[in-house]
């Protein structure tokens, strides 16, 4: 598995996200908070993403950005672990930044890593 974080594999479809936000379950490991679905289709990756700050929180969307791009990045390096586990199932995740204060990016790796663990531990659940 390659450390990659292509263009497939990004959320950007507004019937998906919408339905993810009316049909998805959570997950928070503070300061992060994974919404997912699961999904019927069978497309190539098996795994769509999308990341997002509150701008009442960062006001500025320098810091925003910022957020947005330590997420994508400690997602890129922490996604392996969850493809292994997963046996090519569908899901579309959106991860959204709830604290109120910047995190340093080794932190974010280890609180991503703890939020796949949760995530995973609970699809094996059901």
């Amino acid at each position: 598995m390659r450390y990659t974080f292509t263009k497939p594999e990004r959320l950007k479809n507004d019937k998906e996200i919408s339905r993810l936000f009316e049909e998805g379950k959570s997950i928070t490991v503070f300061p992060i908070r994974l919404i997912y679905l699961f999904c019927d289709e069978n497309e190539q990756p098996y795994i769509k993403a999308a990341f997002t700050a509150s701008k009442r929180n960062f006001k500025k969307a320098v810091d925003r950005n910022r957020i947005k791009r330590l997420l994508r990045e400690s997602y890129r390096l922490n996604k392996p672990q969850l493809y292994k586990r997963l046996d090519t199932k569908n899901y579309i995740f959106m991860f959204i930044y709830i604290g109120k204060e910047a995190v340093k990016k080794d932190t974010l790796n280890e609180k991503m890593r703890q939020l796949f663990h949760k995530f995973l531990s609970a699809e094996m659940q059901e």
